[in-house]
């Protein structure tokens, strides 16, 4: 595997894995009614790469799944997040 495209892998895992346990966090803050992580924070996690740990985290923990940018916009990063890795395959 090409060292650049190892790299996306690393990178997109790692933030995947941060979404998710953020998504579980803040479902069980919502659940204690403490304090939140604010949710531009959640999809900025999402954007940077960790879209696919946001929506299994968004499935599994049933969190933020009628809201709308949540609902559409993190389905569109996993698209594009995907679209990159065919990009960077097809490179190596």
């Amino acid at each position: 595997m090409p060292h650049p495209l190892r790299l996306l892998l690393i990178w997109l895992g790692v933030l995947s894995t941060l979404s998710f346990l953020l998504y579980g966090w803040d479902k069980a803050q919502a659940k204690l009614h403490r304090r939140r992580i604010p949710e531009a924070a959640l999809l900025f996690c999402a954007l940077l790469g960790g879209s696919a740990g946001a929506l299994l985290g968004m499935a599994l923990f049933r969190h933020k799944i009628r809201k709308p940018p949540f609902r559409y916009g993190v389905p569109l990063m996993l698209a594009a997040h995907a679209a990159l890795l065919l990009y960077a395959a097809g490179q190596g």
